[in-house]
Formats: C-alpha cells, structure tokens, sequence
C-alpha cells in the first residue's frame, strides 16, 4: 500500500465511542469520510458552500472603483490595538485592527464586556467616519482559538488536542458555535480560527492546538468547526472563521515553531492540506498564512517562507482551490521573508498576501506600500484583488448593516459564559491509559488526598494562549466563572474527605484512602514551548517535581491516582509506574469539575460518566522517540470503565539527551530553566519574574533598572532594560553549567539586543562561575554607534572568558551586563550556542 495511503487512513478512528456508563448526547463517528478519499496528485477543486453572489460582487466592484490608492493600501493593513486608536482608524482608512494575546482595552486584563463593546464601536464608528466616497467598516480579529480566551469571565475550552481524543464532530460544531457568540459578545467579528495543523512531532510547542496526528479527523473537525462559528454569516452569533497557518506548521523539521518543511508535495497535500480542504468547502473566508518555510528537497525545490510563496498562497490555495476569501499574514511575518522588513515587503503581497498584519510599524508600511504600487514594483491589479476580496468578506459578513454594539449578544456576560458545554468537553477528552487495580472511579464516602502543583490551578488547566498569551501571570482569580480539579473533586466527595497538600510526605497515610495526583506541563504558547531535538521527551526532566510528587505518593502504600495536565504526548513511564491508574487529560480549560464528573463515581457506586477519549498521538515509549518508533500507547488507546487490562511495570529510559547539545537556551520570551533573569543593585538582587504585561521599575525606594516586555523577533519575546543608576542585567542557574566542552566547540553566548539608547559609560558582559570567579569583556562599542534602533545578533566566544581565568567548567551566570545610566536596550534569544564563536561578525577577545 502506498506510505501516503497509510498515513491517511491511520490508525482506526472509528473505535467505540458510544460505551458511556451515563448517556452523553450522540458522537458522530469522525474520520469516516476523509478515510476512503484516494490520494491527490495536485491541489484539489474545491467547492465552497459559499457561492458568489452577484449582487456582492457589484457592490464590491463599485466600492473598489471609487477608492484611492490611499484607501485601497488602507484596507489591507491590520494595526495592533496597543499601536493604533479610532482617530488613526479615520485618517488612514484602516481596514482591520487586531488584538494580540495578551492585549485588552486599556490593557485592562480583567475588563469588562462592555469595555469591548465600547472600544469595538468607536473603531467602527472611526471607519465609517472617514471622507471617503464610500466609508469601508473596520473588521477586528482575534484569537479567540478555545473559547473567547482573551477575555476576563469567558468559558476556555480544552485546548485542541483533548478535543480530537474526543472524537466528536458535534461537539466541535457546538463548541464553534459559543466561541462565535463569545467573540460577538464583546463587539468583535472575526477569529483567528480553527488551528488546522497536523502536528507530527510533539516536540512542537504549538502541538496543542492541533486535533490529530491524522488528517481525516482534523478535515472532519475543519468543516464542523466552520459551520458552528461562521456558517454562511446569516446568523446573529456568526463571525467570520480562519483557517491557519498555511501550510505545513505541523511538519517542520524537530517540531521547531516557525521552523523548515523538507517533506514531498505529496505528503503536503494528502497530509498537510486536510483541514483547509474541509475548512473551504464549508465555506471559511480568511486563511492565515504560516511563519513555516518548505523544502521539497526530493523535486529539489525550496519554496522558502509561506508568506513569500506566490506557488501556495495564489496558485494552489486561490486558484486550484478556489478560495475566494482573503489571505491575512500573521505577527509581522512579513518580515520574515528575504529581502523584506516587518513594513516593507512587496514579495508577501505579490505572492498573495491581502491583508497585512503589521501591529506595530503600520504606518511606515502604509507609505513604503503606495510607493512600491507607484513605482510598479507592486501591480496595481494586485492590489484591486486583495482589497476586492476584503470587500467581498465584509459584504457577505453583514458589516455595513449595523456596527458592533447592535448583536443581541453584545455586552452580555451570558454569551461569553458556556460551562456546561465546556464541562462536558472536558469529561469527553480524557483519555484513561491505566487503571491497574481499578483504583477508578472514586467511591463516595473515600477519604482523598490531593495533591501536586495542578490540582488548584486553573491556570494550568487552561495552559497557553488563556487571557494572556504564553498563559502565563495568571491566577485562579483570573478566572471567575470556573472551577478547578480540587473544587470539583469537594463538591462531588464533600469538603471533609478532601484533604489538599502540595506533598504527601508527612502525611499520616492512615487518615486517607486513595491518592489524587494533578500534574504535567506548565503554561506555554508558541517557541516558548518548543522541546529543542537535544533534549528528551522525558516529562521529568523539565518537571522534576512532579516525579517527586508522585514517588512520595506511591511510597505511602496507597493507591495512586494521576491525572496528567499536558499539551501534547510525553515520555512519562516513570509517572506512569508510580500511578495505579492514569489519566491523560490534556488541558481540560476552565471546567475542572468535567475531569471530576468521570473520576468519580455515582452514590450507587457506579460510574457516573465513563471515559470516551482515544489517543489521536502516539504515546512515547522512550525519552527519545523517532518517527518510526513503537509507541507504548497507540493511536486510537483509550480504556473503558469495566475493561479488563492490566498495564504493569513499564521499561524505564533513563536517556539524559537525544544527542549532542548544540545549543543551550537561557531565555527566549521567557527563562528557560533552569536560568532565571535577574536583576541586582548594590546588595540587593530580585528575579524579573513572568510577568509579561506590566513595567518594572526596581527597586521600588529608588530604582536602579526599568524592565518591560517587547517584541524584538515575535510577540513579547524581549526584555526591555532601561539603567537608571548602576545595576546588573542577568541570568543565573542555581547549579552550575559545565561550558568546557562548549568552548571547545567554538562556542559563544549570543543574544538577540536591539539599543534603545546608547551608552555613554562602560558596559561590561561577564560570564560568572560564582562568587569570585569570572571574567568580563567591555562591550560599550557594540551598543553603540550604529547598533541603535537595529537588531543585531551578539556573539560573545567562550574562548574570551577562559583566557581571561573564568572557569568554563562551573558557570552559574552565562549572561550578565552591568552598566550605568543612561543605557537601554532589549535582550532575547540568550542562548550559548556551539560554532557560533566562528562567525564573521562574533565579538574579539581583545575587545
């Protein structure tokens, strides 16, 4: 059989999923269309439930007609709402503004509906106040990507991973349908989704957000998720839908983010190009193009970034499928492309980029973009399209008819609420891998003691890209219409037979009957959450304290039950071993008690809901996985109440890295443990912590440094440092790191910087290896001259810091500037990188 036809069929989707102990509504078997398509040789034909309409194609020629080439450039550029107000919406006849994660109305995290609504308005009543012949509506997106998860009380859906174990074509379209109404609730009318990613390495920090390893379920969820947030715009509660990131985010090589695709035109379009198949023939208006590059290296072809590509983005999406929507870029991913900048790229347009997603530099765009159509280096008829098409979606999405405020679901807290929905989401998802024993369910009347850092974290239940967007910074108050694992477990068992501790050490095991143990991954969102390809897949090399958790648990002689918080698949034998029974439950979202509702059995004793879920990833059984290796759970496992098996003692890997460490990361958006950034003044030194949306100034009685977050390569990846006195910038391991083997490998500490301000005082770069052990190189040229307002790449040899007495076999502090005001700069992308002291423009010791 083909190795193409293998991989479409996959394992089977078609499994039992009607087994409830208590009736959930009906499950549509998902997988079963898609599993009997032939393989294609080219781009398919494709057919929209969206048929063109005359009258809307008039109209959208006769708007276009009587635009400026000012306004036409306008309506294909899309501001952050951080960098642009209603004014600017007016003057420069914007076409649509967005709101990053992380980013609210007055960057209020805890703002209220209305406070949308009023914002939303006041751009639409901007863009419709403008002196054009024809005012155009503005059209704000967001990532409303699992519920209306930006926004302080809306119900979070589990992440999309828990949602393709559940295997339930309605549910996806039900789920579509309460996000739409969320999004309206606040006056906004268009989202960024579904994610439509076929993730083949959970190495992948965006791995969450990807249903299948398999595409006949996600084309499956593509269409169902279409149909319930947008429909065909008829409907007060629709918004308009995106497909993204095309194409091929889910195979780049190592699962490294915005990383290269070497795979075959064939495997991108039987594998990759499932989703966006469903998603069109349902009719989606927006694709959103990915930050991923693509090698067809067997036909020696090298397409080079998506946003470039006119060979995707124009022949195979626009005219092989016929999508007739518009194609937005993502975060400044324009700027990606060779030859271009975050507001200047004439390539991405030509290729087939119609609205630009420029947050910040829009304005610089605007103008570079009306001259590069003037000089004709940008066609005019281009041009015509891509506003043609913005036109033609805001026609068919109803937005001259009547501005945001008008929905009946605007302004309610109601519409952003869902919970029973999402409460049975979460019970559907999980996926039950052992219950040795039958330690489940719970008995009423047990004694439980719960334990581990999840088990009263909502914010570990919702993970990534939840009200901010790493997910990071937030706490359960974050969260006021939701419940974690440890309220759902109080109320079902009662408050006198739950016992919440961080530990089960000291704990007299006779007090309790049974052992409830939430952990697994923290919050993370896109790069943050990569696993880089030296490191293992071991969940307890990232998460020592959960494997301390449980082996203090299971030396109490008491059953074990964990329940696994996790954005992807992990090798997690050694978790599994000390667990008599175990739960995959992905990030179950705001609704902890639907974890509970299946744990827990009624007061006959019974289950009250069984477990429904099916792995749709293979589940590692070595710390180092390849592609061709055998699981330990596979595609489509998922035990019922009442099955009989019996998991026993797992081999343990005990593997420290998949192989040689060409780099060793310290920070990047955030620290990367075991590094912390910290900042010290005189005596006193304090973490910078994870707050991404606040400005530091520390400390408090007379600040020595100012810290914020800003985006130096994507998102609020960058520290910001601003001297005010003399301080230190720095970032330390507890422990210390042997870089001996680095330096002999050419190494050197690089970092992304991009000068704010110029020194005017000595900056000295140390690497540390303890208290009065180390060695510094003066680096006040390189922040310098030139170097202010551009990125620059700062490669500092290992080599310098050994000559000059540093011991390299016991660094604590591989990155540490000390300066004195005025000096500002921000810092990203710190790693110590092996050949990197080799490179053309790397710092020279004698400096």
């Amino acid at each position: 059989m083909n190795p193409i036809r293998v991989t479409l069929l996959g394992a089977s989707l078609l499994a039992c999923l009607s087994c409830s102990a208590q009736k959930e509504p009906e499950q549509k078997p998902a997988g079963a269309a898609a599993n009997d398509a032939a393989e294609l040789k080219d781009w398919p034909a494709l057919k929209s439930s969206f048929a063109q309409d005359p009258a809307v194609e008039a109209r959208a020629a006769e708007i276009l007609a009587s635009m400026t080439l000012e306004q036409k450039i306008g309506q294909m550029v899309q501001p952050e709402i951080k960098s642009i107000g209603p004014d600017d919406v007016r003057r420069y006849y914007i076409g649509s503004v967005l709101n990053g994660g992380g980013s609210w109305p007055a960057m209020n995290k805890h703002a209220k509906v209305e406070d949308w609504v009023k914002l939303a308005d006041a751009y639409y009543d901007a863009s419709m106040s403008t002196d054009a012949k024809i005012p155009v509506p503005v059209i704000w997106g967001t990532d409303a990507v699992h519920g209306h998860s930006n926004v302080y009380g809306a119900t979070i859906f589990p992440h999309n991973i828990g949602l393709g174990a559940a295997h339930d074509v309605e549910l996806i379209e039900r789920i579509a349908e309460a996000t739409g109404q969320s999004t309206r609730a606040t006056g906004v009318t268009w989202t960024f989704a579904p994610t439509v990613a076929v993730a083949q390495d959970a190495r992948w920090g965006r791995t969450y957000e990807s249903y299948s390893s398999q595409p006949a379920l996600i084309r499956e969820y593509a269409a169902a998720y279409v149909k319930g947030m947008q429909g065909l715009l008829d409907k007060d509660g629709n918004v308009v839908a995106t497909a993204k990131h095309f194409i091929g985010d889910g195979a780049t090589d190592g699962g490294k983010d915005q990383g290269n695709a070497t795979i075959t035109q064939s495997q991108m379009i039987n594998i990759h190009g499932q989703g966006y198949y469903g998603a069109i023939e349902a009719g989606v208006q927006t694709v959103m193009a990915s930050f991923n590059s693509w090698d067809d290296v067997a036909a020696g072809k090298d397409y080079g970034k998506m946003h470039g590509t006119r060979d995707l983005l124009t022949v195979a999406l626009k005219e092989k499928m016929g999508f007739d929507g518009f194609v937005v870029s993502d975060w400044n991913g324009i700027g990606q492309v060779t030859g271009c900048s975050d507001d200047s790229c004439p390539q991405a347009i030509n290729a087939g980029i119609d609205m630009v997603m420029v947050p910040d530099k829009w304005k610089t765009f605007i103008s570079n973009t009306i001259a590069q159509v003037k000089s004709g280096e940008i066609p005019q008829a281009r041009i015509d399209d891509a506003v043609t098409r913005i036109l033609r979606v805001k026609l068919r999405a109803g937005l001259w008819q009547h501005k945001p405020s008008a929905s009946q679901h605007a302004g309610k807290l109601d519409s952003l609420v869902h919970r029973d929905l999402a409460r049975r989401a979460a019970r559907e998802s999980l996926v039950l891998l052992k219950n040795d024993g039958g330690a489940l369910p719970l008995k009423r009347g047990q004694r439980v003691l719960l334990v581990g850092k999840s088990a009263d974290s909502i914010s570990n239940q919702t993970g990534g890209w939840s009200l901010t967007w790493q997910g990071t910074d937030n706490t359960n108050a974050d969260f006021p219409n939701a419940d974690s694992i440890a309220a759902g477990l109080r109320e079902q068992l009662g408050d006198a037979n739950v016992v919440l501790r961080d530990s089960a050490e000291g704990v007299d095991p006779a007090s309790y009957d049974v052992i409830v143990a939430a952990i697994g991954e923290t919050p993370y969102a896109e790069t943050n959450g990569d696993i880089v390809p030296s490191d293992t897949m071991a969940h307890s090399r990232r998460h020592p304290e959960d494997l301390a958790t449980l082996k203090a648990a299971a030396a109490t002689g008491k059953p074990v039950v964990t329940v696994f918080l996790s954005g992807r698949a992990l090798y997690a034998n050694d978790l599994i071993n000390l667990s008599n029974s175990f739960v995959a439950a992905w990030l179950p979202g705001t609704e902890g008690k639907g974890v509970t509702d299946v744990l827990v059995a009624d007061a006959e004793g019974k289950p009250a809901h069984d477990f429904r879920g099916k792995l749709t990833f293979p589940w590692p059984a070595v710390a180092c996985p390849k592609a061709d290796s055998t699981p330990q759970f596979a595609l489509d496992t998922g035990l019922r109440y009442g099955d009989s098996s019996n998991v026993g003692k797992l081999p343990e890997d005990n593997a420290a890295s998949c192989g040689e460490a060409t780099a060793m990361g310290v920070f990047n958006q955030s620290d990367i443990a075991p590094f912390t950034l910290q900042m010290a003044a005189g005596s006193e030194a304090q973490a910078v912590g994870p707050d991404m949306n606040n400005t530091q100034r520390w400390p408090q009685a007379k600040p020595a440094l100012q810290v914020a977050t800003v985006q130096v390569n994507t998102q609020q990846d960058a520290k910001e440092v601003t001297w005010l006195a003399p301080a230190r910038f720095f970032a330390r391991n507890p422990s210390k790191n042997n870089l001996t083997s680095m330096a002999t490998a050419r190494g050197a500490v690089q970092f992304d910087v991009i000068v704010k301000q110029a020194p005017t005082r000595p900056v000295q770069f140390t690497v540390g290896c303890g208290a009065n052990c180390g060695a510094s190189l003066d680096l006040t040229a390189t922040f310098s001259g030139d170097a202010v307002g551009r990125k620059q790449t700062v490669k500092v040899p290992l080599a310098c810091f050994g000559k000059l007495g540093a011991d390299l076999s016991g660094v604590d502090t591989p990155f540490s500037i000390t300066a004195d005001a005025p000096f500002a700069a921000a810092f990203t992308n710190i790693q110590v990188v092996a050949g990197a002291a080799d490179a053309p423009d790397a710092v020279k010791c004698a400096q």
